[in-house]
């Protein structure tokens, strides 16, 4: 897993897209378990809150943040900061019932945990949503300022990823099997599982075709939409030399197909900024269809990254004044 570079709005490595499939797929395998074992629908107040370590990050965290947001909280005995920080998250862990779940994650003793997520400090908060990290804050915060940062978590987890939570029961018992909250069988669940395992396999011609699939019996499928977006982009790069195409961006910058070939790898390579640089500065230099071209690639980054990151709001400003 390679959590560092990733925005809330959209992971476009293919490592990430994987993660996330295989902890959907896990999380799915769980649940029918459950079912066929009589397993209960709810857990208790005091099962939002969840101590992690490098044995039980997997199941704990990647494949849970398939049900639900997982808030992972950086903290350390001898460290103060925490002291105050860990005592708000857990208790707007149980006040907001379930749509986020707290993990706790002791530094000292996860060294591994700490040097993957590119801990530089804490305290420390990160999120892992659908198998995809990002950070959240670092330092004291205020709540009101937590309370922002968790309010836009759980929209993002629910309208980009359909995680609706998990259903809480104070009369639950401790220890409780974790159960998602009940999320009805789409009708196109069986194409995107498609997709999902033709990932998984690294076909992604076979992905492509999948989320086509979708597509063509509901055009505005948003997570067709963006699986395809992601899928045609992975397909771009792959068997790409990247140090050719660098070398060749930085001699023609007037070569619009050796701009965008270049940004397309800042972009799954997780250089946000460098790739929505790149283009806009290649917008200024062009004109007539060279120009539209390098335009219409930078809209289908904006759309793989997500409308709601701010990295997307300035860009669509610089591109704004480079065009007009």
């Amino acid at each position: 897993m390679q959590p560092r570079n990733m925005s809330m709005s959209g992971v476009v490595d293919l490592a990430a897209v994987k993660a996330a499939q295989e902890a959907k797929a896990k999380a799915e395998q769980a649940r029918a378990q459950a079912a066929r074992e009589g397993g209960p629908g709810a857990i208790s107040p005091a099962d939002l809150v969840i101590d992690v370590d490098e044995a039980t990050f997997e199941r704990d965290v990647l494949q849970r943040s398939a049900e639900v947001p997982v808030v992972i909280d950086f903290w350390a005995e001898w460290c103060q900061p925490c002291k105050q920080l860990s005592p708000v998250l857990e208790r707007l862990a149980v006040e907001y019932d379930g749509r986020f779940l707290l993990a706790k994650i002791d530094v000292d003793a996860n060294q591994l945990l700490m040097q993957q997520f590119g801990v530089q400090g804490i305290p420390a908060v990160f999120a892992v949503v659908a198998g995809q990290a990002l950070p959240l804050f670092q330092g004291a915060a205020g709540e009101a300022q937590i309370r922002q940062t968790l309010d836009q978590l759980v929209q993002v987890a629910e309208q980009r990823f359909g995680l609706t939570g998990l259903t809480v029961d104070p009369e639950a018992e401790p220890g409780g099997r974790p159960v998602a909250a009940e999320v009805p069988v789409g009708p196109y669940d069986a194409a995107l599982e498609a997709a999902a395992l033709a990932l998984d396999a690294g076909d992604l011609g076979g992905a492509v075709r999948a989320y086509k699939n979708v597509l063509a019996e509901d055009p505005a499928h948003p997570e067709a939409k963006l699986g395809l977006a992601q899928a045609e982009l992975l397909q771009r790069v792959q068997g790409l030399d990247p140090q050719r195409v660098r070398k060749d961006a930085a001699e023609k910058p007037g070569d619009v197909a050796a701009q965008i070939a270049a940004a397309d790898l800042d972009l799954v390579g997780g250089h946000v900024e460098d790739a929505f640089g790149r283009l806009i500065d290649t917008v200024r230099r062009t004109t007539g269809d060279d120009r539209d071209t390098v335009r219409m690639r930078l809209l289908e980054l904006f759309e793989l990254v997500g409308a709601d990151d701010p990295r997307v709001t300035g860009a669509r400003r610089a591109l704004a004044r480079a065009l007009f």
